[in-house]
């Protein structure tokens, strides 16, 4: 049995937070699309550590019986958008995520407390 959609979003959050993922936003959007119910989003500040959180995120979301359907742009590594159907994470250069700014474009979405465990 897998965890609740909400759980899952905070599993990957903590997992993009063990590969030292910054500003990391776990935002509800159930009410807004049906496209998904929650985005992860992160910044990571190179190359190899974006490619790092993406695939730490994969993993942890595997072994919580959850495979990722589809992978855009980790050839790139600028911005990574992992699909997990209700869960999208989406892993930015600080430079990338400034210019698409989702946060202000999902802007009537709900954040979701979240904490990286130390």
């Amino acid at each position: 049995m897998t965890l609740p959609i909400a759980q899952l979003a905070l599993q990957a959050a903590q997992a993009a937070a063990g590969k030292k993922a910054e500003d990391i936003l776990v935002l509800d959007i159930r009410d807004l699309t049906p496209i998904a119910d929650y985005f992860v989003i992160c910044s990571a500040n190179s190359g190899p550590q974006i490619e790092a959180v993406a695939h730490a995120v994969k993993d942890r979301m595997e072994e919580l019986g959850v495979p990722c359907r589809g992978t855009e742009g980790l050839d790139e590594a600028r911005w990574v958008l992992l699909d997990f159907g209700d869960l999208v994470v989406h892993v930015f250069r600080p430079e990338e995520r400034e210019f698409y700014h989702l946060e202000r474009l999902w802007g009537d979405g709900r954040a979701v407390p979240f904490e990286a465990n130390a």
